[in-house]
């Protein structure tokens, strides 16, 4: 029998549910196979929460753990993972905000 992990959420203005319960990637220096099978792992015992930065250089990892998490059916969807990132202090100058975001956002 499949064991059910629950992890209390707190629902956000937004209306969005977010795990209180998160794995943080900031000190996570190696290399990105690495890092997004410990990601995968994660997930598969009921992380649904991630927090990242650019400067961490750990968003792609992310993005590659969760894709393959929905591709293995460890979760559903993108929408049942709560990613949070960072818009670092050297690009909260008005010419940086948007350029930083797309970035973070892999556009």
């Amino acid at each position: 029998m499949e064991k059910v992990v629950h992890v209390p959420e707190v629902v956000l203005n937004s209306g969005y549910k977010m795990p209180l319960l998160g794995m943080g990637t900031a000190a996570c220096p190696m290399p990105i196979d690495d890092l997004t099978s410990i990601l995968v792992d994660a997930m598969e015992t009921g992380y649904r929460h991630f927090d990242t930065a650019a400067l961490y250089g750990s968003e792609e990892a992310v993005g590659r753990a969760v894709a393959e998490a929905i591709e293995r059916g460890i979760t559903k969807s993108r929408q049942q993972v709560f990613i949070t990132s960072k818009l670092w202090c050297t690009d909260a100058h008005p010419q940086l905000v948007l350029p930083a975001l797309k970035n973070t956002l892999g556009y």
